[in-house]
């Protein structure tokens, strides 16, 4: 197996290479003084797992024919339902 030629560096060392600093982005817009008053910290959602589900066709057609992201809709409403049910009893395998 051939060695890979690769070398970890920081964001920082990065941008010296090419000549940048943090010291050199522009400033941003001046921010009102409420501006983080109803800011909410938003943890990212559980890494999803990947399965082969049987669907009928017209349901999977039906997401589809909606365009991009219709697996995302599809959890969408796999989540509502569980949402929805999630204070009921579940069944015993």
């Amino acid at each position: 197996m051939k060695k890979k030629n690769t070398t970890t560096i920081t964001l920082d060392e990065a941008m010296k290479t090419k000549g940048k600093t943090r010291k050199d982005a522009p400033p941003g817009p001046a921010l009102p003084d409420d501006f983080w008053k109803h800011a909410k910290v938003v943890y990212p959602e559980a890494p999803k797992e990947q399965i082969t589900v049987r669907l009928d066709a017209d349901i999977l057609e039906w997401f589809k024919a909606h365009g991009r992201g219709y697996q995302t809709r599809m959890n969408a409403v796999l989540r509502s339902y569980v949402d929805a049910h999630k204070d009921e009893p579940t069944a015993k395998r």
